[in-house]
């Protein structure tokens, strides 16, 4: 590395898939960009945005080729320090190019150069908006008049705040200014409030207030907690007195949940308990919307962030405590691009601030789970449902002895007839969205699949359209046969037909259906969550949707459909995501004063799975679990990699994928590795191998610790991104990898 006199370096992070930083040098009497802060620089032809992660004064490239930056955009740092070192850890360890890992923790608009700060602006009424709005608006404008109420309660309000508690759009606020009901202001800085009101909530039980008092002991100091709660045990109360006293002590709050869109009353609880300036951040805002919410946690102005699996990122100048809610939900690993887990990078941020993290769930992770037993310290537990509720009653449907219509059986629709009579709620869960999985010719066979991937398409719209769940591909269904003209028929259920099939059983029973093709619009979820709060739906039909944190207190009956999904899967993870989804949905009924019932359907009732849960619950289920992976070597007793590839020809990624294996053999790597318990195993096809038109194919790294795995990494990516395969396919390395696919 040769000095450049009198001449600062900068090393320059860029999005771009290069694993490495680029040198720039700081032109004489520029300023210079603070470490984490953005910088234009010349890239190719092109003019980009790059990130500053490290300054000295020697670079290994000639000081005749050196470049110049353009200009410094930023005077403070978009990344903190801690921070800066965190994303920087992150990107060596998932081994990821960190231009792109540090791309993936800023909003869009930061990304093409939009200022750090921007002063302020709220909405208010107008003297007109206080005085004539309400007499003036029509009464079908809801949404219009809901802001209007809105803001009749305050002096003022952030535009995020104003359409996350009125579920409106800024079209609505834009149509209030034009009849001049509304105007955006800047207040003075001084006036920039970032204190607010905590509200008293319901009384703690004993199991509660010990897990809030032990959270409570250990805030300024890292501890990883489980807070291992029956579902409806009351673990919002739990994290809410937690934040509280985070507050008290002026510092701010993360709260990572699965899904913003999906937890709408999630959300509304925070807002009404605590009445001071909140950031929500997912994917669903725009990118005006997200910067805003960004902007705040970064400033410090938001005590209390709300974000999905990227606002682990998000910065906190004053952090207190992180909070992940379900955090056994696979949403928190992301599965293309940057691959990390949100949740165990909370766990390594909340070490690196000396706070404490709380990781909830009534089905916690086994990796989580294994971790708080070697730690029994840090394992909260919420034994029982909150106030009076009950656990609900546990039953099998065997299927084999019982006649069925449409995939219900017999005595599953009595089961539903009785709850109905007894003015109940009844929830059926399907994790099968579409009318039918497969569409499927009597006469000779033929199924209709799709062109692009090794899947059926699925049966939508009634029968109208066939969709791919993989690719996308969509198209028009035929009626005939095209191998033997025989009439096609629908084969099998999704929510769609059982929507149809107890619609038509149950003739004037209110219905609704909650799955990704019902639920599309902004506001649709809380629309229908509020009819089935106000029972005005008696029967609610839906996926995975159901379980992501509602709550539904009349609901006396889940029922449980193709349990079997799950329990012959080739994916090692299978059974633990088929049991959390049972006993998530099983938690869904019986959660106010009424006895809850749930029925699980299913032609394996000898199972051990559904045996084990049916006994002894999530926990035995768990403990069996535990004792099987760690006699196969899979995580939580080992650790797992996968280096994948993608190609247009099948051939061509397992080429690649030998030629990386021979690599490692060749350069005596794996010899090294071996000693250490490191594997390589495969290369072998993905179990789906063509998915929207290329054929994928995998090789599993298996190591008894992280160590020789990310050892064996350091050294095997370089030879890799130096192979003549590597230019026919896109590959790429899955640290952690969850799903085997």
């Amino acid at each position: 590395m040769r000095a450049v006199p009198g001449i600062m370096i900068l090393g320059v992070a860029i999005d771009t898939p290069l694993r490495r930083t680029f040198d720039y040098r700081v032109p004489a009497g520029e300023p210079c960009a603070p470490l984490g802060g953005r910088v234009w620089v010349p890239f190719g032809r092109r003019r980009v945005v790059g990130i500053v992660t490290e300054s000295r004064d020697r670079s290994e490239v000639p000081a005749d080729k050196l470049r110049s930056i353009h200009a410094c955009i930023d005077t403070e740092p978009v990344f903190d320090p801690q921070l800066l070192k965190l994303l920087l850890w992150s990107a060596e360890y998932y081994r990821h190019p960190v231009g792109e890992v540090l791309a993936a923790a800023l909003p869009a608009s930061l990304r093409a150069g939009a200022p750090l700060r921007e002063a302020l602006r709220v909405w208010r009424l107008t003297e007109s908006g206080r005085n004539q709005a309400m007499t003036q608006l029509p009464a079908r404008a809801t949404r219009l008049r809901s802001i209007v109420e809105y803001l009749s309660r305050r002096d003022d309000a952030a535009t995020g705040d104003v359409l996350h508690a009125t579920g409106a759009s800024m079209a609505a606020l834009h149509r209030l200014a034009a009849h001049g009901f509304v105007e955006r202001w800047q207040p003075p800085a001084a006036e920039v409030a970032t204190d607010g009101v905590v509200r008293a909530g319901p009384p703690l039980n004993d199991a509660q207030r010990a897990a809030v008092e032990r959270i409570g002991a250990r805030l300024g100091a890292f501890s990883s907690f489980l807070l291992h709660g029956v579902t409806s045990s009351g673990k919002t109360e739990v994290y809410m007195h937690a934040i509280a006293a985070v507050l008290a002590r002026a510092r701010q709050a993360l709260i990572l949940v699965p899904e913003i869109a999906l937890t709408p009353q999630l959300i509304s609880r925070f807002r009404e308990r605590f009445d001071l300036p909140m950031a929500v951040l997912h994917s669903g805002l725009n990118d005006g919307d997200r910067l805003a919410a960004w902007r705040l946690a970064h400033q410090g102005q938001a005590r209390i962030v709300i974000g999905t699996r990227s606002a682990v990122f998000v910065p906190l100048p004053r952090p207190g405590l992180i909070v992940m809610d379900e955090e056994h939900d696979p949403s928190f690993k992301q599965q293309d691009g940057f691959r990390y887990s949100a949740r165990d990078l909370a766990i390594v941020r909340a070490q690196r601030l000396g706070i404490p993290v709380v990781l909830g769930s009534a089905t916690p992770s086994l990796e989580t789970l294994a971790r708080a037993r070697r730690q029994p310290d840090t394992l909260l537990r919420l034994p029982r449902r909150a106030a009076s509720a009950r656990p609900p009653r546990l039953s099998l449907v065997d299927l084999r002895n019982q006649p069925q219509t449409q995939g219900l059986a017999t005595a599953t629709v009595q089961t539903i007839s009785r709850h109905l009579q007894a003015d109940g709620q009844v929830m059926l869960f399907l994790n099968r969205r579409g009318y039918a999985p497969v569409m499927f010719c009597p006469g000779c066979g033929w199924a209709a699949h799709c062109r692009r991937c090794d899947a059926h398409l699925t049966v939508h719209g009634r029968g109208a359209q066939l969709a791919c769940h993989h690719c996308g591909n969509r198209q028009v269904v035929a009626n005939l046969c095209p191998q033997c003209s025989t009439t096609l028929k629908p084969v099998g259920q999704g929510t769609e037909r059982i929507e149809e099939t107890v619609g038509l059983m149950f003739p004037g029973v209110a219905l609704a259906r909650i799955d990704r093709d019902s639920i599309r619009r902004k506001g649709e979820l809380e629309a229908v969550l509020a009819r089935v709060k106000n029972n005005e739906v008696r029967l609610l039909v839906g996926t995975q949707m159901l379980t992501k944190g509602h709550d539904f207190p009349n609901v006396t009956l889940v029922v449980v459909l193709n349990a079997d999904q799950g329990l012959f899967s080739t994916d090692f993870r299978a059974s633990e995501r088929l049991a959390q989804t049972i006993v998530q949905v099983a938690g869904r009924a019986g959660r106010a004063e009424r006895p809850g019932e749930v029925l699980i359907q299913t032609e394996y009732p000898d199972h051990p799975l559904l045996t084990m849960l049916l006994s002894g619950g999530y926990e035995a289920f768990a403990e069996g679990a535990l004792q099987e992976r760690e006699r196969s070597s899979w995580p939580p007793f080992a650790r797992i990699a996968l280096l994948r590839a993608e190609a247009p020809a099948p051939a061509l990624a397992m080429r690649f994928l030998h030629a990386a294996r021979e690599a490692a053999q060749a350069c005596g790597i794996q010899a090294e590795s071996a000693m250490n318990g490191l594997t390589l195993l495969g290369p072998a096809p993905a179990p789906m191998e063509r998915r929207a038109g290329r054929f994928r194919a995998q090789l599993l790294l298996q190591a008894p610790t992280h160590g020789p795995l990310q050892k064996f990494l350091g050294a095997w990516l370089p030879v890799l991104e130096n192979l003549p395969e590597r230019r026919r396919v896109r590959w790429s390395v899955d640290v952690d990898a969850q799903e085997l696919f």
